[in-house]
């Protein structure tokens, strides 16, 4: 490393370590005050007003996206994203850590931006919503969020520190059976029964996962199913989720699955529709040049990365999407909180204490540190 890049990298971080107040106070801020996908209006105010204290040119509701956030600052001929989800999980609030991708995000967005002129980078950060589902991501990719970026990157907590997480690909759904009511003691060969069509589905559901590979994931819920017990039930509907290692894969296994609703509306008269709850997720594709830059950081930060078993299946992200766009990193920063892991309580309440404060400032230094680094080299093995 030149003298050049190690000058660099220690202002960015002391840049960045007397923002430390101010991060940790937006992210215990955020984790405070969950709001969930495409509501979180205060989330994106705090965080577009940090940024706008700090210099940046920024837009709030861009993308036909109430809670979007654009930031920019910086003119130079290499671009790179920052991303910055704040959405929070019902019930159980921020059991994924958003609060602290929002303020790592915010703070190496900070961190760099007295330098950009320097180090001949134009930075933005993109605060995303609705990654839980809504894929605000791919929307904001489709409307043009991403178009001239050379690298997009963000860190996301988990139980463990991963370079990179096995991101799959998911397909998300709901399904609504209509069938008769009638008299369930008096009358019953008069209906036609939506709850046995959602029955025979999980039970072919259930038979089909002995011929689905191990990494595949069959998820739902029923969310209705009749409303009184001597009455059969003319409604039964659910949200499905169906996960798979590529985009490829998932087709091939979404179409088995809704073959299975099939049977139930076959079986039972009752019809049925399918419709799509939020857009189809690609499998996130990291780019091997940014992730060994980044690794590299993380590590001189003090950050080890365990040995995972192989195999591993991994969560859904719209930055998958991105992945196939744009090269792109998403690396995991454990906050040693075993048994206790992403979307469980347990993970709420780790995602405000001393190890997440310090992943947060540590995951921000390593990502504006890998910033640094691929302006010093950006067309070294960058292609996707």
């Amino acid at each position: 490393m030149t003298p050049a890049a190690v000058g660099a990298k220690a202002a960015v971080e002391d840049r960045i370590r007397r923002y430390e107040r101010t991060l940790l106070k937006l992210s215990h801020r955020i984790h405070a005050n969950p709001e969930l996908g495409f509501d979180e209006y205060r989330a994106s105010e705090w965080v577009a007003d940090e940024l706008r204290s700090g210099g940046f040119e920024v837009q709030r509701g861009c993308y036909d996206l109430p809670t979007a956030v654009r930031a920019t600052i910086g003119s130079g001929p290499v671009h790179v994203g920052i991303c910055a989800e704040y959405d929070a999980l019902p019930e159980i609030g921020h059991a994924c850590g958003h609060n602290i991708i929002a303020a790592a995000g915010v703070g190496a967005a900070l961190g760099l931006a007295d330098f950009v002129d320097d180090l001949g980078l134009t930075v933005t950060l993109l605060g995303t919503p609705a990654e839980e589902g809504g894929g605000g991501k791919i929307l904001m990719l489709e409307r043009g969020a991403f178009d001239g970026l050379h690298a997009a990157m963000m860190v996301h907590p988990a139980a463990v520190e991963m370079a990179a997480m096995p991101g799959t690909a998911i397909s998300q759904f709901e399904v609504a059976y209509k069938g008769k009511p009638a008299h369930a003691g008096a009358y019953p060969e008069l209906g036609v029964n939506a709850a046995d069509a959602m029955l025979i589905a999980q039970v072919a559901i259930g038979q089909l996962r002995q011929q689905t590979r191990g990494t595949d994931r069959i998820q739902g819920i029923v969310t209705d199913a009749g409303t009184a017990v001597n009455v059969i039930p003319d409604g039964a509907a659910g949200r499905w989720i169906v996960r798979s290692d590529t985009a490829e894969e998932l087709a091939t296994l979404t179409s088995r699955v809704k073959r299975c609703f099939e049977a139930g509306a076959l079986a039972t008269g009752c019809a049925l529709s399918i419709t799509p709850s939020g857009p189809d997720y690609a499998d996130l594709r990291p780019n091997a040049r940014l992730l060994a830059l980044y690794r590299a950081n993380a590590e001189a930060l003090g950050r080890t990365f365990p040995d995972l078993p192989d195999g591993m299946s991994g969560a859904a992200t719209d930055m998958g999407n991105v992945s196939h766009a744009v090269p792109t990193i998403h690396p995991m920063l454990g906050l040693d909180c075993h048994p206790a892991v992403n979307h469980q309580p347990e993970f709420t309440a780790a995602c405000v204490g001393p190890a997440a404060d310090r992943a947060l400032l540590e995951g921000a230094i390593a990502m504006a540190w890998t910033a640094v680094d691929f302006a010093k080299q950006p067309s070294k093995g960058v292609t996707l």
